[in-house]
C-alpha cells in the first residue's frame, strides 16, 4: 500500500512525539555547539579585524536606575555576571534532574562520575600550579577546572560519530559535577568584597525559595521573583551573582506527570471544548502546565535561549583576542598558556580515566563506569575543551596581557582536545564490530525502571521465554501510536534472543473504550487467545465496543457465552489494575512506554531507535559475559 503525504506526516511527528528531558537536553546542547563555535571564530576574527570596534561595543556602559538606586556596568560585565545566570540555571535544573530521575537517583551511582569529576579537575590544576605557581598567574589555576558542556556535546556529535547515549550521559554528568565545583570556587575564591547585610539578604532569599517550591506555596511566579532578589543581594553581596542561577536551578524538583493530575487535565479541556469561556480556558491551560514538574518547564523555558543566544553571545563578549606573531611566539612560550593547555589536554583525559579507574578498582568492581573505557578515555579528552565557565574564571583572575594568554590557551586546548576525541574514536571504529560495542558500552548495569520485575507466570509473553532481551511495552487499545507500534514491536521478535511482553495502561480519561478492551485481552487469555485478541484489537481500533468486541470473540472461535459473561461481570478487571499499578510505579504515565531489560527508553520508538537501543542491550549482555569469563567466573 503506498504511503500518502499525510501518513508521512503523522509517522514523523508520530516518531518525535516522545522524548525525555535529558534527550532533548542533550539534542538542544549537541545543536548549540555549532553555534558557540561560529562565536568563537566570529569573536576572533572581529577582534583581529576591528580591535577598537570589538572593545567598544563591550566596555559600553550600560546602567538602572530607580530612584535614588542604580546599577551600572559594561556590556560584558552584564553579559558575564546578568546572562550567564540563566546559563547556570539551567546547569542546576539539569543537576537537580538528574538526582530526581536519572541514573544518579541511585546515589551508588553518583560516586564514580563524581569522584572522576574530582580528580578530572584536580589534575589540571596541579599541572597548572607546577608551571605557574611561584609566578604571579598562580592565582589562575580556577581557568583549567571546568570543560563546556555545549561545545563538548556538540563536537561529539561530529568527532565521536558512533558513541552511544551513554556516553553522552556520563559526559554529561561529569560536566554537570564540573560545573558545581566551579561555581563553588568562584563563590569563595574569585569574589571579592564580601558585604555581609547583603549577603545575609540572599541567603534569606534563598531560605523563602526553598520554602515556596519543597512546600508549594504562593502563586507561580512567586519562585521567579524571589531567584531575582537572590541574585540582586548576590550582585551587591561580593559573590558572584551566577550563583544565584544554580541555586535556583537546584531548588526546581523534577517528577513524572501524576496520572490523576492528567485525568483531571484532560477532564478541564473537555469542558472548555463544549463551553469555550475565559474562566475554563485558563483553568485548562494552567492544568496543563502544573502537570508537568517546575525543572521540566523551566527547562523548556530557558535552555534554548541560554543554548542558542545566551552562551554564543558570552563566546562572542570574551573570545576576542588579536593575534599577531609576536603574541603568539611569546603565549606559546609563557608558562601560563602552556600550563592551561598542558591542564586540559593532558590532565583532563588523565584525570577522567584515572580517577574512574581507580574508583573501579578501590571498590573491587562495585563501582564501575556506565559506559566502557574507550568511551571513558574518549570523554576525558573531550572533557579538555573549556570554553565558558574557564573564560569566566579567566575574566576574574587576569587583566591586560595575561587575560589574552590564558584565552589563546583556552581556545587551543580546545582545539587539540577535539583531534585527540576524533583520533580515539577513529581507532574504536577499526576495531572488529563486538569489541567496538564492548569498548565503549562496557558491561555496567542499567537503573532499573520497571516495577515490578516481568514474571512469565503472569506477564503475557511474546516470543522465547527465556530470551536475554526483554522489550515491555505499557499500551492501549484505542491508543493511535499503539496500533503504529505494533507492527514495529512484532518485527523486533526477529531480532535474535528477544522476547515482547504486553502490560496494559488504559488511558480512560481520553479512550472511554480502552478499559473493557483491555479486559477483553484478559477474557480471551483464560481461553488461550490473549495475542490473538490483542493483534485483533490493534489492527481494528476503531471497532472497540462490546458488540464489536462479541464478534471479535465470536471470529477467534471463543466460548462466547463465557466471554460476555466475563465482560459484563468485570472479571478481569482487577488483573488489568495491577499492570496500571505497574505503570504508576514505573513512571510510565503515556502510551506506548516502552522498556527494555527493565530500563526505560527514552525517545522516539521507530523501528530503527528500538533496534538500537537492543543492539546496546545486547552488547553490554555480551561484554558483561566475557567479564565473567575473563574471571572465571560462571
Amino acid at each position: 500500500m503506498a504511503t500518502t503525504a499525510t501518513d508521512s506526516t503523522a509517522q514523523s511527528l508520530w516518531r518525535r512525539r516522545r522524548g525525555s528531558p535529558l534527550r532533548a537536553f542533550l539534542q538542544t546542547e549537541s545543536g548549540s555547539g555549532g553555534v558557540l563555535l561560529g562565536a568563537v571564530v566570529l569573536a576572533l576574527v572581529w577582534a583581529n579585524a576591528a580591535q577598537g570596534s570589538y572593545d567598544a561595543l563591550w566596555q559600553t556602559r550600560l546602567g538602572i536606575s530607580v530612584g535614588d538606586l542604580s546599577v551600572a556596568h559594561d556590556l560584558r560585565t552584564w553579559v558575564n555576571d546578568g546572562a550567564m545566570t540563566l546559563f547556570f540555571l539551567v546547569v542546576g535544573l539539569e543537576a537537580r534532574r538528574e538526582f530526581d530521575l536519572g541514573d544518579l537517583r541511585e546515589r551508588r551511582r553518583v560516586i564514580l562520575p563524581f569522584l572522576a569529576a574530582l580528580v578530572g579537575m584536580a589534575i589540571p590544576i596541579l599541572i597548572f600550579l607546577a608551571a605557574n605557581a611561584a609566578t604571579p598567574a598562580g592565582q589562575g589555576w580556577g581557568v583549567t577546572m571546568s570543560s563546556d558542556t555545549a561545545l563538548a556535546l556538540g563536537l561529539l556529535n561530529i568527532v565521536g560519530r558512533g558513541a552511544p547515549q551513554r556516553v553522552r550521559v556520563f559526559l554529561l554528568t561529569i560536566f554537570v559535577v564540573d560545573d558545581l565545583a566551579s561555581l563553588l570556587v568562584i563563590t569563595f575564591v574569585y569574589s571579592n568584597d564580601i558585604q555581609v547585610p547583603n549577603l545575609i539578604a540572599a541567603a534569606v532569599a534563598f531560605g523563602l525559595l526553598l520554602l515556596s517550591t519543597a512546600l508549594h506555596l504562593g502563586p507561580r511566579w512567586l519562585p521567579g521573583l524571589l531567584g531575582f532578589l537572590l541574585w540582586a543581594a548576590l550582585l551587591n553581596s561580593g559573590v558572584d551573582p551566577v550563583v544565584a542561577g544554580l541555586l535556583t536551578g537546584l531548588s526546581a524538583s523534577a517528577y513524572t506527570p501524576e496520572r490523576n493530575r492528567l485525568e483531571q487535565a484532560t477532564r478541564l479541556v473537555r469542558q472548555f471544548r463544549e463551553q469555550p469561556t475565559p474562566d475554563l480556558a485558563r483553568s485548562a491551560s494552567l492544568s496543563l502546565t502544573t502537570t508537568l514538574s517546575p525543572n521540566e518547564r523551566l527547562q523548556a523555558r530557558f535552555h534554548p535561549w541560554t543554548s542558542y543566544l545566551i552562551v554564543p553571545v558570552f563566546a562572542l563578549a570574551n573570545a576576542g583576542i588579536a593575534l599577531s606573531p609576536g603574541f603568539l611566539r611569546q603565549a606559546y612560550t609563557s608558562p601560563l598558556t602552556l600550563g592551561i593547555l598542558a591542564g586540559y589536554v593532558i590532565g583532563k583525559p588523565v584525570g577522567v580515566f584515572g580517577g574512574s579507574f581507580l574508583v573501579t578498582r578501590l571498590s573491587k568492581g562495585r563501582a564501575q563506569p556506565p559506559i566502557g573505557w574507550g568511551g571513558v578515555l574518549g570523554s576525558g579528552t573531550l572533557a579538555g575543551i573549556g570554553l565558558t565557565v574557564a573564560l569566566l574564571i579567566a575574566d576574574r583572575a587576569f587583566s591586560g596581557m595575561e587575560l589574552a594568554e590564558a584565552k589563546l590557551g583556552v581556545l587551543s586546548a580546545a582545539a587539540m582536545a577535539a583531534l585527540l576525541t576524533w583520533l580515539i574514536y577513529r581507532m574504536i571504529g577499526l576495531l572488529p564490530a563486538q569489541r567496538r560495542a564492548r569498548t565503549l558500552i562496557g558491561d555496567a548495569s542499567v537503573v532499573q525502571d520497571l516495577v515490578p520485575a516481568v514474571d512469565v507466570e503472569l506477564d503475557h509473553v511474546r516470543g522465547p521465554v527465556d530470551a536475554a532481551i526483554t522489550v515491555i511495552e505499557f499500551g492501549d487499545f484505542q491508543c493511535p501510536h499503539c496500533g503504529q507500534a505494533e507492527s514495529i514491536a512484532r518485527s523486533l521478535l526477529a531480532e535474535e534472543d528477544v522476547r515482547f511482553v504486553w502490560r496494559h495502561l488504559p488511558l480512560t480519561d481520553v479512550h472511554p473504550d480502552a478499559l473493557l478492551a483491555a479486559e477483553a485481552t484478559e477474557a480471551a487469555a483464560t481461553q488461550g487467545k490473549f495475542w490473538e485478541m490483542h493483534d485483533l484489537l490493534l489492527a481494528q481500533q476503531n471497532q472497540l465496543t462490546p458488540d464489536d468486541l462479541l464478534r471479535h470473540a465470536r471470529q477467534l472461535g471463543l466460548d462466547v457465552d463465557r466471554f460476555d459473561r466475563e465482560l459484563s461481570d468485570h472479571t478481569h478487571q482487577a488483573r488489568v489494575a495491577q499492570d496500571v499499578e505497574s505503570a504508576d510505579l514505573s513512571g510510565a504515565t503515556g502510551t506506548p512506554t516502552f522498556f527494555i531489560n527493565g530500563a526505560r527508553h527514552y525517545g522516539s520508538y521507530d523501528r530503527v531507535t528500538l533496534a538500537a537501543a537492543i543492539t546496546t542491550a545486547q552488547a553490554q549482555l555480551q561484554a558483561r559475559k566475557h567479564r565473567r569469563q575473563a574471571a572465571g567466573m560462571p
